[in-house]
């Protein structure tokens, strides 16, 4: 089918929107017509080049959306159903999955690689093959993707809302609930306020914590963050040294998530001064692929036994905890409304992205017209 899609075909270069041709899915694939999709930072590091992928490449990771047509060897989903399209696969069979770790499942492979799971490209634009972001490809009305990318979600929950689960929301979630292990009564620091910090401060909210402090250079998102879940603010992580060690009285914090818009090794030393005896720090914020140096205080990091942690969707396992976050946002526990700062249309996607680039959005979202 000819459908139409944002490719970036130079590293530096805008987003173009113009037509492609989609194939039907293959045995194991889906057509997925999508409601909206999210803006993550993510997709920017592709087009500076901090993560190099093979070009040209239809963007977009984060998604929601009504499964149209299902492949020969489908068996989890049917046409009608309601989907999050989960940016890493998940087999359910790899020891990764098999042990409860199923966004480090070994489909993952996939993700930068350029063709599709099994083999060759579903996208073609300009006489060239084309492939998609984490074999997703969102930044369209339709996108063929294989059944391990989906994960089925009531039909009552909105989809333009449910798109942002699909990363940034469990992504954000998961650093300050999986890999943070916030505890009821614990400390909190999240660096950097964007749709994945925003979700890291209610993950550290539902947890329990006590004192959750929300830093970020840019103050109208201070106060968003304040609505979210955040207890006290800072513009950066140094000027939050001094208040966190007065809130604490001198035990820090146990919990820090870097969620900057991108992560550099000079972060990393600031990021741990703020966390405390046997605290935890986060890395989930996507550095550049050939950042290789990292400062840290090094005898502090060993004597005072603090760990620094990777985090790769926050350590969520996708099909057991879409739907749980979803049900929370039902509850009205967890606050995805309020993440959304605007909407756009495929066609406004560069204005999408200077906008967050400027500070302008917690979250956009682009909302697919049919």
């Amino acid at each position: 089918m000819k459908t139409k899609a944002a490719v970036l075909w130079e590293y530096g270069r805008p987003w173009s929107v113009e037509e492609i041709e989609l194939d039907d899915p293959g045995p194991h694939e889906v057509r997925v017509k999508l409601a909206a999709s999210g803006l993550c930072h993510s997709d920017d590091h592709v087009r500076t080049g901090d993560l190099p992928v093979r070009l040209p490449m239809v963007g977009g990771h984060e998604g929601a959306g009504v499964i149209e047509e299902v492949g020969s060897a489908v068996t989890s989903v049917k046409p009608g159903d309601h989907v999050v399209l989960a940016f890493v696969p998940a087999c359910g069979r790899c020891r990764w999955c098999a042990t409860g770790h199923s966004n480090l499942c070994d489909l993952g492979a996939y993700l930068m690689h350029g063709e599709e799971i099994d083999g060759g490209f579903r996208i073609h634009a300009r006489g060239q093959d084309v492939s998609t972001m984490c074999i997703l490809g969102t930044f369209s009305p339709y996108a063929v993707v294989h059944e391990a990318s989906v994960v089925k979600i009531d039909d009552d929950i909105p989809l333009e809302k449910a798109a942002l689960v699909g990363c940034g929301v469990t992504t954000g979630y998961g650093s300050a609930v999986y890999l943070g292990e916030t505890r009821p009564g614990d400390t909190v620091v999240v660096a950097g306020i964007g749709g994945i910090g925003a979700a890291a401060l209610q993950g550290a909210r539902l947890a329990g914590a006590k004192i959750i402090m929300a830093i970020d250079p840019v103050p109208w998102k201070r106060e968003m963050a304040l609505k979210l879940g955040a207890t006290h603010v800072a513009e950066s992580m140094e000027a939050a040294l001094e208040p966190l060690t007065e809130l604490t009285r001198g035990e820090l914090a146990d919990v820090g998530i870097l969620t900057v818009g991108v992560a550099k090794g000079e972060l990393i030393g600031p990021l741990l001064a703020l966390v405390g005896k046997n605290g935890r720090a986060v890395a989930t914020a996507v550095a550049p692929y050939y950042e290789t140096q990292v400062s840290l205080p090094l005898s502090t990091f060993t004597f005072f036994q603090k760990q620094l942690r990777g985090g790769l969707f926050g350590g969520a396992n996708p099909r057991a905890d879409i739907p749980r976050l979803l049900n929370l946002y039902r509850e009205g526990q967890l606050l995805i409304d309020e993440m959304i700062t605007r909407t756009y249309t495929l066609e406004e996607i560069n204005q999408g992205y200077a906008d967050m680039l400027e500070g302008r959005n917690i979250r956009g979202v682009i909302i697919h017209e049919h």
